[in-house]
Protein backbone atom coordinates (compact mmCIF):
# COMPACT_ATOMS: atom_id res chain seq x y z
CA UNK A 1 0.00 0.00 0.00
CA UNK A 2 1.59 3.33 -1.16
CA UNK A 3 2.30 5.77 1.51
CA UNK A 4 2.47 9.66 1.47
CA UNK A 5 5.65 11.08 1.87
CA UNK A 6 7.44 14.46 3.01
CA UNK A 7 7.29 17.05 0.57
CA UNK A 8 11.06 18.78 0.57
CA UNK A 9 10.70 22.27 2.70
CA UNK A 10 13.44 24.85 2.53
CA UNK A 11 16.05 24.50 4.88
CA UNK A 12 16.03 26.84 7.57
CA UNK A 13 19.33 26.14 9.42
CA UNK A 14 21.89 28.32 6.99
CA UNK A 15 22.51 31.23 8.94
CA UNK A 16 21.87 34.83 7.12
CA UNK A 17 22.89 38.55 7.38
CA UNK A 18 21.08 41.07 8.61
CA UNK A 19 19.28 42.24 6.11
CA UNK A 20 19.50 45.45 4.60
CA UNK A 21 17.29 47.63 2.59
CA UNK A 22 17.89 47.59 -0.93
CA UNK A 23 20.35 44.67 -0.63
CA UNK A 24 20.41 40.76 -1.12
CA UNK A 25 20.53 38.92 1.33
CA UNK A 26 23.61 36.43 1.05
CA UNK A 27 24.48 33.11 2.95
CA UNK A 28 27.36 33.81 5.63
CA UNK A 29 30.09 31.77 4.55
CA UNK A 30 30.82 30.69 7.50
CA UNK A 31 28.16 29.13 8.58
CA UNK A 32 28.04 27.48 5.87
CA UNK A 33 31.47 25.77 6.42
CA UNK A 34 30.27 25.31 9.96
CA UNK A 35 27.02 23.37 8.45
CA UNK A 36 28.70 21.69 5.41
CA UNK A 37 32.20 20.66 7.50
CA UNK A 38 31.50 20.41 11.03
CA UNK A 39 30.29 17.24 12.37
CA UNK A 40 29.47 17.33 16.10
CA UNK A 41 27.66 21.11 15.32
CA UNK A 42 25.51 19.76 12.59
CA UNK A 43 24.61 16.78 14.77
CA UNK A 44 23.53 18.49 18.21
CA UNK A 45 21.87 20.89 16.02
CA UNK A 46 19.67 18.09 13.85
CA UNK A 47 19.29 16.47 17.55
CA UNK A 48 16.80 18.90 17.91
CA UNK A 49 14.61 18.23 15.03
CA UNK A 50 11.08 15.87 14.84
CA UNK A 51 11.97 12.76 12.89
CA UNK A 52 9.95 13.57 9.92
CA UNK A 53 11.85 17.17 9.51
CA UNK A 54 15.29 15.08 10.26
CA UNK A 55 14.84 12.81 7.45
CA UNK A 56 14.24 15.85 4.92
CA UNK A 57 17.38 17.34 6.50
CA UNK A 58 19.20 13.93 5.31
CA UNK A 59 18.71 14.66 1.89
CA UNK A 60 20.90 17.59 1.73
CA UNK A 61 24.34 15.91 1.99
CA UNK A 62 26.44 12.81 2.76
CA UNK A 63 27.12 14.63 6.23
CA UNK A 64 23.98 15.67 6.74
CA UNK A 65 22.47 12.19 6.30
CA UNK A 66 25.21 10.34 8.40
CA UNK A 67 24.59 12.47 11.06
CA UNK A 68 20.64 11.80 10.96
CA UNK A 69 21.10 7.83 10.81
CA UNK A 70 23.11 8.45 14.03
CA UNK A 71 20.49 10.24 15.87
CA UNK A 72 18.10 8.38 13.97
CA UNK A 73 19.44 5.24 16.16
CA UNK A 74 19.59 6.68 19.29
CA UNK A 75 15.62 7.16 19.39
CA UNK A 76 14.99 4.11 21.43
CA UNK A 77 12.01 5.43 23.63
CA UNK A 78 8.85 4.24 22.67
CA UNK A 79 6.10 7.43 22.00
CA UNK A 80 2.10 7.42 21.70
CA UNK A 81 -0.21 9.86 19.86
CA UNK A 82 -4.01 9.65 21.55
CA UNK A 83 -7.13 11.27 21.20
CA UNK A 84 -10.34 11.20 23.54
CA UNK A 85 -12.26 14.03 21.98
CA UNK A 86 -14.45 13.67 19.07
CA UNK A 87 -13.01 13.87 15.60
CA UNK A 88 -14.22 15.02 11.77
CA UNK A 89 -17.87 13.43 10.66
CA UNK A 90 -16.33 11.77 8.05
CA UNK A 91 -13.39 9.93 10.34
CA UNK A 92 -12.17 9.21 13.28
CA UNK A 93 -10.57 11.66 15.38
CA UNK A 94 -7.36 9.25 16.03
CA UNK A 95 -6.68 10.11 11.84
CA UNK A 96 -6.13 13.84 12.48
CA UNK A 97 -4.43 13.34 16.08
CA UNK A 98 -2.22 10.99 14.33
CA UNK A 99 -1.68 13.54 11.10
CA UNK A 100 -0.73 16.26 13.11
CA UNK A 101 1.26 14.77 16.03
CA UNK A 102 3.90 12.50 13.68
CA UNK A 103 5.02 16.07 12.44
CA UNK A 104 6.48 16.66 16.08
CA UNK A 105 7.40 13.18 17.40
CA UNK A 106 10.99 11.83 17.73
CA UNK A 107 11.12 8.91 16.94
CA UNK A 108 10.93 6.71 13.45
CA UNK A 109 8.03 4.04 14.12
CA UNK A 110 8.74 0.22 13.13
CA UNK A 111 5.83 -0.96 14.78
CA UNK A 112 2.81 0.57 15.66
CA UNK A 113 -0.34 -0.72 17.50
CA UNK A 114 -3.53 1.22 17.45
CA UNK A 115 -6.79 0.41 19.14
CA UNK A 116 -10.05 2.93 19.10
CA UNK A 117 -13.45 2.50 20.18
CA UNK A 118 -15.52 0.40 17.77
CA UNK A 119 -18.57 2.69 18.27
CA UNK A 120 -17.31 5.72 16.66
CA UNK A 121 -14.60 4.19 13.92
CA UNK A 122 -17.32 2.23 11.87
CA UNK A 123 -20.46 2.51 13.21
CA UNK A 124 -23.53 5.01 11.93
CA UNK A 125 -24.34 7.93 14.26
CA UNK A 126 -26.81 10.58 14.48
CA UNK A 127 -26.74 13.76 15.13
CA UNK A 128 -28.79 16.90 15.68
CA UNK A 129 -28.57 20.24 14.11
CA UNK A 130 -30.59 22.62 12.70
CA UNK A 131 -33.59 20.57 13.17
CA UNK A 132 -32.13 17.89 10.71
CA UNK A 133 -31.22 14.43 11.64
CA UNK A 134 -28.11 13.71 9.98
CA UNK A 135 -26.10 10.32 9.72
CA UNK A 136 -22.77 10.18 9.67
CA UNK A 137 -21.54 7.28 7.86
CA UNK A 138 -17.62 5.81 8.39
CA UNK A 139 -16.42 2.78 6.31
CA UNK A 140 -13.70 0.97 9.04
CA UNK A 141 -11.58 -0.01 5.84
CA UNK A 142 -11.64 3.19 4.88
CA UNK A 143 -10.32 4.93 8.42
CA UNK A 144 -7.89 1.86 8.55
CA UNK A 145 -6.36 2.83 4.98
CA UNK A 146 -6.15 6.31 6.09
CA UNK A 147 -4.51 5.58 9.21
CA UNK A 148 -1.77 3.26 7.58
CA UNK A 149 -1.06 5.84 4.99
CA UNK A 150 0.38 8.38 7.42
CA UNK A 151 2.94 5.86 9.07
CA UNK A 152 6.13 4.55 7.30
CA UNK A 153 6.09 2.58 4.39
CA UNK A 154 7.71 -0.86 6.32
CA UNK A 155 6.33 -0.21 9.75
CA UNK A 156 4.63 -2.98 10.38
CA UNK A 157 0.49 -2.07 11.54
CA UNK A 158 -1.72 -3.92 13.97
CA UNK A 159 -5.29 -2.03 14.30
CA UNK A 160 -8.12 -3.06 16.74
CA UNK A 161 -11.33 -1.89 17.64
CA UNK A 162 -13.43 -2.02 21.26
CA UNK A 163 -16.35 -1.54 23.02
CA UNK A 164 -14.07 0.83 25.03
CA UNK A 165 -11.06 2.14 25.16
CA UNK A 166 -7.82 2.78 28.34
CA UNK A 167 -5.80 5.83 27.36
CA UNK A 168 -3.40 7.70 28.36
CA UNK A 169 -3.57 11.57 26.81
CA UNK A 170 -0.36 12.87 25.06
CA UNK A 171 2.22 15.17 27.08
CA UNK A 172 3.46 13.28 30.18
CA UNK A 173 4.09 9.70 30.96
CA UNK A 174 2.54 10.94 34.46
CA UNK A 175 -0.87 12.12 33.19
CA UNK A 176 -4.08 10.55 34.23
CA UNK A 177 -4.87 7.49 32.40
CA UNK A 178 -8.65 7.40 31.39
CA UNK A 179 -11.23 4.51 31.00
CA UNK A 180 -13.27 5.61 28.10
CA UNK A 181 -16.56 3.15 28.31
CA UNK A 182 -18.72 5.40 26.15
CA UNK A 183 -17.49 7.97 23.56
CA UNK A 184 -14.91 8.61 21.09
CA UNK A 185 -11.34 7.80 21.93
CA UNK A 186 -8.09 5.75 20.84
CA UNK A 187 -4.43 5.70 20.64
CA UNK A 188 -1.52 4.57 18.60
CA UNK A 189 1.75 3.21 20.04
CA UNK A 190 4.71 3.85 18.24
CA UNK A 191 7.82 1.57 18.71
CA UNK A 192 10.90 2.70 17.09
CA UNK A 193 13.88 -0.36 16.59
CA UNK A 194 15.06 -0.81 19.97
CA UNK A 195 18.47 -2.78 20.38
CA UNK A 196 18.03 -6.00 21.71
CA UNK A 197 14.24 -6.19 20.88
CA UNK A 198 12.51 -7.41 18.25
CA UNK A 199 8.22 -7.45 17.55
CA UNK A 200 6.67 -8.88 15.32
CA UNK A 201 3.05 -8.74 14.57
CA UNK A 202 1.07 -12.38 13.66
CA UNK A 203 -2.37 -13.67 12.79
CA UNK A 204 -3.83 -16.71 12.79
CA UNK A 205 -7.04 -17.38 11.05
CA UNK A 206 -9.19 -20.34 11.23
CA UNK A 207 -9.45 -22.51 8.92
CA UNK A 208 -12.72 -24.00 7.84
CA UNK A 209 -10.71 -27.01 6.04
CA UNK A 210 -7.84 -27.79 8.43
CA UNK A 211 -8.49 -28.62 12.34
CA UNK A 212 -4.43 -28.74 13.03
CA UNK A 213 -2.84 -25.54 13.40
CA UNK A 214 0.07 -24.97 10.83
CA UNK A 215 3.22 -24.74 13.47
CA UNK A 216 5.08 -22.94 10.91
CA UNK A 217 3.22 -20.21 11.31
CA UNK A 218 4.11 -20.21 14.80
CA UNK A 219 7.74 -20.69 14.29
CA UNK A 220 7.46 -17.31 11.49
CA UNK A 221 5.79 -14.76 14.21
CA UNK A 222 8.31 -16.31 16.78
CA UNK A 223 5.94 -17.79 19.03
CA UNK A 224 7.99 -21.43 18.72
CA UNK A 225 11.92 -22.55 19.13
CA UNK A 226 12.16 -18.57 20.46
CA UNK A 227 14.36 -19.11 23.88
CA UNK A 228 14.08 -14.68 23.67
CA UNK A 229 10.39 -14.58 23.42
CA UNK A 230 8.88 -13.10 26.68
CA UNK A 231 5.93 -11.32 26.18
CA UNK A 232 2.57 -11.71 23.64
CA UNK A 233 -0.07 -9.75 23.18
CA UNK A 234 -3.01 -11.75 22.40
CA UNK A 235 -6.46 -10.67 20.53
CA UNK A 236 -9.48 -13.04 19.18
CA UNK A 237 -11.58 -11.61 16.99
CA UNK A 238 -15.20 -13.39 16.02
CA UNK A 239 -14.78 -14.96 18.59
CA UNK A 240 -18.27 -16.22 19.22
CA UNK A 241 -18.41 -17.84 15.66
CA UNK A 242 -18.73 -21.52 16.04
CA UNK A 243 -15.78 -22.97 16.65
CA UNK A 244 -14.13 -19.25 17.61
CA UNK A 245 -13.44 -20.37 21.24
CA UNK A 246 -11.88 -23.84 20.44
CA UNK A 247 -9.77 -22.69 17.91
CA UNK A 248 -8.22 -19.81 20.38
CA UNK A 249 -7.70 -22.31 23.37
CA UNK A 250 -5.50 -24.35 20.98
CA UNK A 251 -3.26 -21.00 20.17
CA UNK A 252 -3.46 -20.21 24.11
CA UNK A 253 -2.44 -23.79 25.06
CA UNK A 254 0.76 -24.00 23.12
CA UNK A 255 1.60 -20.18 24.58
CA UNK A 256 1.08 -20.97 28.29
CA UNK A 257 4.51 -21.34 29.60
CA UNK A 258 5.77 -19.90 32.44
CA UNK A 259 9.14 -18.22 31.22
CA UNK A 260 6.36 -16.11 28.72
CA UNK A 261 4.19 -13.17 29.73
CA UNK A 262 0.32 -13.84 27.83
CA UNK A 263 -2.39 -10.97 27.69
CA UNK A 264 -5.03 -9.57 26.22
CA UNK A 265 -8.43 -9.91 25.35
CA UNK A 266 -11.23 -10.54 22.61
CA UNK A 267 -11.81 -7.92 20.65
CA UNK A 268 -14.87 -6.70 18.31
CA UNK A 269 -12.80 -6.51 15.51
CA UNK A 270 -9.19 -5.84 13.73
CA UNK A 271 -9.00 -3.18 11.44
CA UNK A 272 -5.34 -3.29 10.05
CA UNK A 273 -2.72 -5.76 9.85
CA UNK A 274 0.05 -5.14 7.20
CA UNK A 275 1.69 -8.72 6.95
CA UNK A 276 1.52 -11.24 3.81
CA UNK A 277 -1.16 -12.97 5.63
CA UNK A 278 -3.68 -10.13 5.72
CA UNK A 279 -6.11 -11.95 3.52
CA UNK A 280 -9.76 -13.67 5.19
CA UNK A 281 -13.04 -13.95 4.68
CA UNK A 282 -15.09 -10.79 6.22
CA UNK A 283 -17.28 -13.79 8.39
CA UNK A 284 -14.04 -15.60 10.05
CA UNK A 285 -12.51 -15.77 13.56
CA UNK A 286 -9.37 -15.94 14.44
CA UNK A 287 -6.28 -14.25 16.76
CA UNK A 288 -3.55 -11.49 16.05
CA UNK A 289 -1.32 -9.89 18.26
CA UNK A 290 2.56 -9.20 18.80
CA UNK A 291 5.10 -11.20 20.00
CA UNK A 292 8.10 -9.23 21.78
CA UNK A 293 11.23 -10.73 21.73
CA UNK A 294 14.90 -10.12 23.63
CA UNK A 295 16.75 -11.19 26.44
CA UNK A 296 16.17 -7.52 28.12
CA UNK A 297 12.61 -7.33 28.14
CA UNK A 298 10.83 -8.04 31.40
CA UNK A 299 7.61 -8.20 32.54
CA UNK A 300 4.61 -9.14 34.59
CA UNK A 301 0.92 -9.48 34.89
CA UNK A 302 -1.67 -9.85 37.61
CA UNK A 303 -5.58 -10.74 37.15
CA UNK A 304 -8.24 -9.03 39.05
CA UNK A 305 -11.07 -11.44 39.22
CA UNK A 306 -14.65 -10.74 40.31
CA UNK A 307 -13.81 -10.62 44.17
CA UNK A 308 -11.80 -7.16 43.51
CA UNK A 309 -14.93 -4.59 44.04
CA UNK A 310 -13.73 -1.76 45.19
CA UNK A 311 -11.20 0.42 46.04
CA UNK A 312 -9.21 -1.48 48.44
CA UNK A 313 -8.90 -4.79 46.99
CA UNK A 314 -8.11 -2.93 43.33
CA UNK A 315 -5.10 -1.39 44.91
CA UNK A 316 -4.43 -4.60 46.88
CA UNK A 317 -3.91 -6.40 43.40
CA UNK A 318 -2.08 -3.73 41.78
CA UNK A 319 0.09 -3.50 44.73
CA UNK A 320 0.72 -7.09 43.91
CA UNK A 321 1.74 -6.03 40.09
CA UNK A 322 4.21 -3.02 42.39
CA UNK A 323 5.92 -6.15 44.36
CA UNK A 324 7.30 -7.74 40.81
CA UNK A 325 9.85 -4.75 41.33
CA UNK A 326 9.87 -4.88 37.02
CA UNK A 327 11.80 -1.48 36.11
CA UNK A 328 9.44 1.76 35.28
CA UNK A 329 11.75 3.38 33.13
CA UNK A 330 11.16 2.59 29.56
CA UNK A 331 8.13 0.73 30.33
CA UNK A 332 4.60 0.52 29.16
CA UNK A 333 1.06 -0.68 31.17
CA UNK A 334 -1.62 -2.75 29.42
CA UNK A 335 -5.22 -2.77 30.99
CA UNK A 336 -7.19 -5.24 29.56
CA UNK A 337 -10.68 -5.03 31.14
CA UNK A 338 -14.61 -6.96 30.66
CA UNK A 339 -17.53 -4.47 29.43
CA UNK A 340 -18.69 -5.62 32.61
CA UNK A 341 -16.27 -4.22 34.88
CA UNK A 342 -15.46 -0.48 34.54
CA UNK A 343 -18.23 2.35 36.28
CA UNK A 344 -20.94 -0.64 36.08
CA UNK A 345 -19.11 -2.91 38.33
CA UNK A 346 -17.48 -0.69 40.76
CA UNK A 347 -21.06 1.45 40.77
CA UNK A 348 -20.04 4.56 42.75
CA UNK A 349 -16.92 5.65 40.63
CA UNK A 350 -15.66 5.77 37.43
CA UNK A 351 -11.76 5.39 36.11
CA UNK A 352 -11.13 3.28 39.34
CA UNK A 353 -9.27 0.56 38.16
CA UNK A 354 -6.63 3.17 36.11
CA UNK A 355 -6.35 5.57 39.34
CA UNK A 356 -5.31 2.37 40.96
CA UNK A 357 -2.33 1.85 38.33
CA UNK A 358 -1.40 5.12 38.32
CA UNK A 359 -1.12 5.29 42.12
CA UNK A 360 1.51 2.63 42.25
CA UNK A 361 3.17 3.57 38.53
CA UNK A 362 2.85 7.29 38.55
CA UNK A 363 5.40 7.29 35.49
CA UNK A 364 4.32 4.66 33.40
CA UNK A 365 1.50 5.56 31.05
CA UNK A 366 -1.60 3.16 30.61
CA UNK A 367 -3.03 1.47 27.25
CA UNK A 368 -6.10 -1.00 26.67
CA UNK A 369 -9.55 -1.60 25.74
CA UNK A 370 -13.09 -2.98 27.51
CA UNK A 371 -13.58 -6.33 25.80
CA UNK A 372 -15.44 -9.49 25.67
CA UNK A 373 -12.97 -11.49 27.41
CA UNK A 374 -9.84 -11.58 28.78
CA UNK A 375 -6.61 -13.16 28.63
CA UNK A 376 -3.66 -13.39 31.34
CA UNK A 377 -2.99 -14.69 34.91
CA UNK A 378 -0.30 -13.49 37.59
CA UNK A 379 3.04 -14.00 36.12
CA UNK A 380 6.39 -12.44 36.34
CA UNK A 381 8.75 -12.97 33.49
CA UNK A 382 12.40 -11.95 34.64
CA UNK A 383 14.46 -15.10 33.61
CA UNK A 384 12.35 -17.90 34.19
CA UNK A 385 11.40 -16.17 37.86
CA UNK A 386 7.38 -16.41 38.00
CA UNK A 387 5.10 -14.82 40.64
CA UNK A 388 3.34 -17.89 41.57
CA UNK A 389 4.67 -20.79 42.86
CA UNK A 390 5.95 -23.68 39.99
CA UNK A 391 3.57 -26.35 39.41
CA UNK A 392 3.08 -28.80 37.12
CA UNK A 393 -0.49 -27.41 36.02
CA UNK A 394 -1.18 -25.26 33.44
CA UNK A 395 -2.42 -21.39 34.18
CA UNK A 396 -6.00 -20.59 33.64
CA UNK A 397 -5.67 -18.29 30.79
CA UNK A 398 -9.32 -16.74 29.44
CA UNK A 399 -11.67 -15.28 31.82
CA UNK A 400 -14.55 -13.46 31.90
CA UNK A 401 -16.08 -10.46 34.23
CA UNK A 402 -12.34 -10.00 35.14
CA UNK A 403 -9.41 -7.09 34.28
CA UNK A 404 -6.05 -8.01 33.77
CA UNK A 405 -3.05 -5.40 33.85
CA UNK A 406 0.58 -6.07 32.14
CA UNK A 407 3.75 -3.61 32.68
CA UNK A 408 6.37 -4.53 29.61
CA UNK A 409 9.79 -3.48 30.37
CA UNK A 410 11.60 -3.25 27.14
CA UNK A 411 15.21 -2.20 28.51
CA UNK A 412 17.17 0.74 29.28
CA UNK A 413 16.61 4.05 27.07
CA UNK A 414 19.54 5.96 25.68
CA UNK A 415 20.39 8.60 28.22
CA UNK A 416 19.10 11.29 26.32
CA UNK A 417 15.90 9.98 25.69
CA UNK A 418 13.40 10.98 28.26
Amino acid sequence: MPRSLPAPVPLPLVARLPPRPGVAMEPDPKACYVLSNLAEVVERILGFLPTKALLRAACVCRLWRECSRRILRTQQSVAWVSTVEPGPSSSHALVQVLAEELEKVQVLPQTVLYIADAETFSEHEECHGHRQKKARRRNSKETATALEKLLPRRCQVLGLVTPGVVVTPMGSRSNRPLEVEDGEAGFAILFPKIDGVKIQTFHFCKDLKTRVLDESQFAEAGLKNNPNLRVVLLFGYNTWKSGGTRFLHQIVNRLNEKSIVLAGGHVESFTSLTSENNTQPADSCGVVGLAFSGAQIQSATVLLDQDVIDERTAEAAVQRLKATNIPEHNSLGFMFACVGRGYQHYKTKQNLEADAFRKFFPNIPLFGFFGHGEIGCDRIVTGNFILREYNDTKDDLLHGYTTVMTIIHLGSAKANQA
